[in-house]
Order: structure tokens, then C-alpha cells, then sequence
């Protein structure tokens, strides 16, 4: 039998809690065994750190998961060697950080035939990227409904596409995670609309914390429109900033045993960055603890 590396551990058991096995048939899962973890995206926070650095910040911060964004300074893209993406997972495996995932940039609802198959063959190289380095998945999203082409058809199209990636992710093990993001597409009706097209089930739903979230019928509502679709990711921003109702978020992911990464997509310039990480750690395992309280 073959030796089983942490790593290998990790993304086995990030699949099986959302009912994904490692070779992307279903499973089972026991939502009592759910626990949320606090992690960090690399929008602003992490962007200028190379990869030793950011997983060294990450480390310090008690932050012990992350997605990497692309085009920052930690420079894990295709470009990157097999050695080099060997390389890569053995950093994240000596370490307690584990690599969620790669966040792109692609998009669907172009109306060129072009720029649709570039996106859709790009995402496709950046999963084996996140295979190579020992992530589970990868962050794309829909952007916006072009106003020139009906709405319907731009939903269908963004929704064939992510089946399409999503299969292709399936045979490598992957998690296809899709942020409510976008002009229109981040409207939870749109989104909803989107994903009742969606029949691979390893395409999930990253929820983003929007403001449309609050619209009528009001959170906890477009929570529940879109729960079933949920992936292991969801993004926030400093949870003790604005008025956006995270202690509420936290409750609904409570109520529901999510088991997944809570990540930090922070926006703000703090002048110690790891220091202003430990401190949103401790906001989000007060939140958690508050949650709980109020759960009984």
C-alpha cells in the first residue's frame, strides 16, 4: 500500500465533506462532524509575500488556510515547472497551512466564441495547476449579462460553461468553487438561475458577502435560496468593519454544520498585516462562540 501524506489526507477530507470523493464520484457525509475554519484570500493582504513569506504570515496569524490569488507575488501560475509545482505542495506539506485553491479570474458570459473558449481552456490548465500543487479547487465566477445579448442565454451559456470545467475538474479531483460575483450575476435570483442549469456537483457556490445579499427578501433568505449549492469556501471581508451583518452570516453557517473555509478577502491597508490577521481571528472565533450561544 502506498504511503498517505498529509497532504493527501487533507484534500481527501476536504472532498468527502462535501459528499465529493477523490476521484470526484459522491459520497457520503455526516454533516455533524462540520466545523468552519478561518482562512485568507491573498487579494490585498497577501499580495506583495512570496510564497515562503505568505506561509510563514500565514503561520504567525493562526490564518492556516489559503487561496491564492493570481498575478500576486507568490507566483504560482501554469508557467510553473513539474519540479516547481512539486515544490510548491511540499511547502504546504511541511507546513500546518494547507492550500485551498487557486482564485482566478475567469469569467463566462462573453458573447465572442473566442474569448469564451480561452476562459474555459485557461480554467482548465489552472486546475491541473491546483492538482500539481496539492490544492482542491479553483475560484472562478460569472461577471455581469451583457446588455446586448438576452439575459437567458448568457445564463444558460455561463452555466454550460461551468459544467463543462466542472467535469473536467471531476476527473482530476477537483472543486470548481464559483463566487457570487459580478454586475447582475451576484443578484441572488441570477445566480439561482444560473445553477439550476448546473448538473456537475462538484461545481459549488462560494458565497461572497455582497450588498445585494441584503436585499429583499433580506439575508437569510437569499442565504437559504442558495445553501444547497454551497461549496467549502465563502469570502468576507474584515468582519469588524462596515455594516455588512457577519454575526448573523456566521449564525446561518452555524445553524447548517458548515464544514469549510471562512476566508479573509480583506480590503484595507493596515500597517501590520499579520498583527491585523490574528485580530480578524479573534473576531471570527468570537462571532463563532456568539453563534453557538445562540443556537441553544
Amino acid at each position: 500500500m502506498r504511503d498517505i501524506t498529509r497532504r493527501d489526507f487533507l484534500r481527501t477530507s476536504t472532498l468527502a465533506g462535501l459528499g465529493i470523493a477523490a476521484n470526484g464520484t459522491l459520497s457520503s457525509f455526516s454533516p455533524a462532524a462540520s466545523r468552519m475554519r478561518f482562512g485568507l484570500v491573498t487579494y490585498q493582504w497577501g499580495r506583495d509575500w512570496d510564497l515562503p513569506t505568505l506561509i510563514a504570515n500565514c503561520e504567525k496569524s493562526g490564518l492556516l488556510g489559503v487561496e491564492l490569488r493570481t498575478q500576486h507575488a507568490h507566483k504560482v501560475e501554469i508557467n510553473l515547472s513539474a519540479a516547481e509545482r512539486a515544490e510548491v505542495k511540499k511547502r504546504f506539506a511541511d507546513s500546518p497551512v494547507t492550500c485551498i485553491g487557486y482564485g482566478s479570474n475567469f469569467e463566462y458570459h462573453s458573447p465572442d466564441p473566442a474569448e469564451l473558449k480561452d476562459n474555459i481552456e485557461q480554467t482548465k490548465a489552472y486546475l491541473q495547476l491546483c492538482k500539481d500543487i496539492g490544492a482542491t479547487g479553483i475560484k472562478i465566477k460569472p461577471n455581469t449579462l451583457p446588455a446586448s445579448v438576452p439575459k437567458e442565454k448568457t445564463i444558460a451559456q455561463i452555466a454550460a460553461s461551468f459544467n463543462e470545467v466542472g467535469r473536467f475538474a471531476k476527473n482530476l479531483g477537483q472543486l470548481v468553487r464559483v463566487e457570487v460575483h459580478g454586475r447582475f450575476t451576484q443578484d441572488i435570483p441570477n445566480m439561482k438561475a444560473i445553477f439550476d442549469q448546473v448538473t456537475e456537483p462538484n461545481v459549488k457556490i462560494c458565497w461572497n458577502s455582497n450588498p445585494e445579499d441584503l436585499l429583499p427578501p433580506g439575508l437569510e433568505d437569499n442565504f437559504n435560496t442558495l445553501k444547497k449549492w454551497f461549496g467549502d469556501t465563502v469570502h468576507v471581508r474584515e468582519l469588524n468593519i462596515g455594516d455588512y451583518p457577519y454575526q448573523q452570516l456566521i449564525g446561518l453557517f452555524t445553524r447548517i454544520k458548515y464544514n469549510g473555509w471562512i476566508l479573509l478577502e480583506a480590503r484595507t491597508e493596515p500597517a501590520d498585516r499579520v498583527l491585523a490577521m490574528k485580530e480578524q481571528l479573534g473576531v471570527f472565533n468570537t462571532m463563532i462562540k456568539q453563534a453557538k450561544r445562540s443556537k441553544k
